[in-house]
């Protein structure tokens, strides 16, 4: 009787020492797993404070008045820097090197759909679709959208029938699908107020939207571009029978990346209206986070390091 005893006891401990190894095990994950929350937060926030840094850096660049052959330009040129010992790639556009979406000239518009990766017939579509929501009236283009064919197509919403407020508006229109407005927003805007484009300026992908422009026409031209602009001689302009803005204006964007040494990068994304030299120099016109690009080959640009930390 006393062994079947012993032998009952000696199972329950067992069982109980069991139970209490789960309960442990399972402390100890969700502590750790807690610990690596609050370690991915504390990561995320400082890449996040490196970047906004790497941004504040660029204002200042931009308002350096000494014509240091280093300063920074808004051409699109990275450039790099350092900040708490943690590398930043940044880059300045002026505006006036992308295309608006309010404005813009409709071949333009239809050209940087079609480099986007759009058939002739849906880009097409879509061209009569944002005409259709940026034009103040209720009339339907041949391929276009208006009220209506939202409602049919399930949609809450319907045009503006108004200028595009901020790029993001551009993924409500009708036919507008999430991988094309990925490839164009880099290169449109609602701030330059221009029909074309700044060709000094624009990128390769922009010029590639102008109509009638080749591949080896516009690779042609940036080289020579290039070429001038390291000789400090007068940039070239681009043929184009669509004529756009020379110069630069108040409106810039600015994009800063940062990768810490644990993995975790920010890309931060803001547009700036850059005034003379009023009390408030800067008005950030958007203030956004972006998605982290595949590693590019494009060489950046060092930086003068004085003033970094």
């Amino acid at each position: 009787m006393r062994t079947n005893q012993r032998g009952v006891a000696l199972v329950l401990v067992m069982w109980v020492a069991v139970l209490l190894t789960v309960i442990a095990g399972s402390f100890i994950v969700e502590r750790r797993t807690e610990m690596l929350v609050v370690s991915n937060s504390v990561s995320m926030a400082r890449a996040e404070a490196i970047a906004d840094a790497g941004v504040q850096r660029a204002v200042f660049e931009i308002y350096r008045n000494d014509n240091s052959p280093d300063a920074w330009k808004r051409d699109g040129t990275r450039y790099s820097m350092t900040f708490e010992n943690t590398p930043v790639t940044v880059e300045i556009r002026d505006e006036s090197a992308k295309i608006d979406i309010n404005t813009a000239y409709e071949p333009l518009l239809r050209g940087l759909l079609v480099s986007s990766g759009l058939p002739d017939d849906e880009a097409s579509r879509v061209l009569d679709a944002i005409l259709d929501w940026r034009d103040p009236d209720e009339l339907k283009r041949p391929n276009g959208a208006e009220a209506p064919d939202y409602k049919a197509a399930g949609l809450l919403y319907k045009p503006a029938n108004g200028p595009f407020q901020a790029i993001e508006e551009l993924q409500l229109v009708l036919g507008m699908r999430p991988e094309i407005y990925r490839r164009v927003a880099p290169f449109i805007t609602v701030y330059s107020r221009a029909p074309g484009v700044n060709t000094q300026l624009a990128s390769r992908e922009v010029l590639l939207s102008l109509p009638g422009a080749t591949t080896e026409a516009v690779d042609e031209y940036l080289a020579r571009r290039e070429a001038a602009r390291a000789a400090g001689q007068p940039l070239p302009v681009f043929p184009t029978q669509l004529p756009g803005p020379a110069g630069f204006t108040m409106v810039a964007s600015i994009r800063a990346q940062t990768q810490l040494e644990d993995g975790t990068a920010f890309v931060r994304e803001a547009v700036a209206i850059l005034r003379p030299a009023p009390r408030r120099p800067v008005t950030f016109l958007a203030w956004r986070q972006l998605a982290v690009p595949l590693a590019s080959d494009a060489p950046a640009t060092p930086a003068n390091e004085k003033g970094s930390r």
